[in-house]
């Protein structure tokens, strides 16, 4: 009796999951997007072109939020786009994830100094 009641309920929940609508970064290649928030709508603001790398991109979002802050302001977390990925820069490093909805992984960390690196590539003391 449990049995078919467990399936059946399995089976609503594989099906709603898959409903849940994701939000998508654009896909053009090669360009770096700063992404913005307003309203509870995301405006894309194109910030560097001819980009090769995600981790250029990363480095371009990082330098913008350095400048933002020497000039008096409090934004730490930011938020971008690069070829169809979403780069969200904290304290922590940059992640990175094919939708908001998603959980990003770990694709740059800080070092001791507060610089961006590839994960493994400090050694650790």
């Amino acid at each position: 009796m449990l049995r078919p009641l467990l399936i059946a309920s399995l089976a609503a929940g594989l099906l709603l999951a898959g409903c849940v609508k994701r939000t998508l970064p654009p896909g053009d290649a090669g360009v770096c997007f700063h992404v913005v928030q307003k309203d509870g709508k995301l405006r894309y603001n194109r910030l560097v072109e001819n980009v090769p790398s995600l981790e250029r991109c990363a480095a371009n979002l990082e330098a913008m939020r350095i400048k933002f802050l020497r000039m008096g302001g409090n934004t730490r977390d930011i938020t971008g786009a690069y070829q169809g990925n979403f780069l969200f820069i904290d304290r922590q490093g940059v992640f990175t994830s094919s939708s908001l909805e998603t959980h990003g992984y770990l694709a740059l960390v800080r070092t001791g100094d507060g610089r961006l690196a590839i994960p493994g590539a400090v050694r650790q003391q």
